[in-house]
């Protein structure tokens, strides 16, 4: 039995994202992915004007005439969201955690695939695949993903974003577009997210908080990894502990977008504090210029 006070938030998330999806995400959903798939319908006798890289070639030698292949816009697409729920999602400190976030871009992509008419899935993973829901239709599927979002208490702690990749890799084998939403607290998935953008239509959402990459000034301060439960104590008045950490974390992060620019796979970063709606639809708008 869910909750009153899950059952209130979903319903929140339901109005706040279904304004967003009607007046603004449906029509940049539409405009980026619709039409970039193709199926084969038939074989018809070629036309003055047809391009000849559509003849078939094994039914016009058949017949003695030219045949060229006729194909149809696909139009029913499959939207997989792949999501990170490790306990490292559970922090924030800018009005809403970064497990939140997550949650309502679900909500925004599953309606706008809805809309859409087009089916959608999720897989949730820490260290290990939590829960894989197969991609449906309907607004009520809709409602169960978000719920599993928000709701779902993972049995795992940690991260294994190739271990998420790889399930993924074996059980949807139709080409989707595939959401991959995480922090990316992670190593060693690299060569499982090139395999999955060769099979689908990769997209990285990175989810961050200003503070994990910088740290304020407040003296002597106790810090704990969600994940491993690793506390240390810092000085964070020391200015050069200050530094070092913004580089590191710098760097880590310029590393994982170089690797993203050369795998070809398009990456959005969202940080807790702002709203993730401009930065959402200034993508859009940029894929879709993309693919004209």
């Amino acid at each position: 039995m869910i909750p009153g006070e899950i059952l209130k938030k979903i319903r929140h998330i339901e109005i706040a994202t279904g304004r967003l999806v009607a007046e603004v995400f449906a029509g940049q959903y539409e405009s980026v992915f619709k039409g970039r798939g193709m199926e084969f319908s038939e074989v018809r006798e070629y036309q003055p004007g047809d391009d000849v890289k559509l003849i078939d070639w094994n039914v016009t030698a058949r017949f003695g005439h030219p045949f060229v292949k006729k194909f149809i816009e696909e139009r029913e697409l499959t939207v997989m969201l792949v999501v990170d729920k490790s306990a490292s999602g559970r922090f924030g400190t800018s009005g809403k955690l970064k497990s939140e976030m997550a949650a309502e871009i679900c909500a925004v992509l599953a309606f706008s695939a809805m809309k859409n008419n087009d089916r959608v899935g999720l897989l949730i993973f820490t260290d290990r695949v939590e829960k894989y829901i197969p991609p449906k239709k309907g607004r009520t599927h809709a409602l169960h993903i978000i719920r599993d979002v928000l709701y779902r208490e993972p049995e795992g702690r940690n991260t294994s974003i190739g271990g998420a990749l790889k399930y993924l890799n074996d059980v949807v084998k139709k080409r989707s577009i595939v959401f991959l939403i995480s922090d990316f607290f992670d190593t060693d998935y690299e060569k499982l997210l090139r395999i999955t953008n060769k099979h689908h239509d990769t997209i990285v959402i990175e989810i961050y908080d200003s503070r994990e990459y910088r740290l304020p000034d407040v003296g002597i301060v106790q810090l704990q990894d969600l994940e491993s439960k690793r506390i240390v104590c810092i000085n964070t008045k020391d200015p050069d502990l200050r530094k070092t950490f913004e580089y590191t974390s710098k760097q880590r992060i310029e590393e994982r977008h170089r690797f993203f620019n050369l795998a070809g796979i398009d990456y959005i970063t969202l940080e807790t504090g702002i709203s993730y709606v401009e930065p959402l639809i200034a993508f859009f708008r940029k894929r879709a210029k993309k693919f004209r």
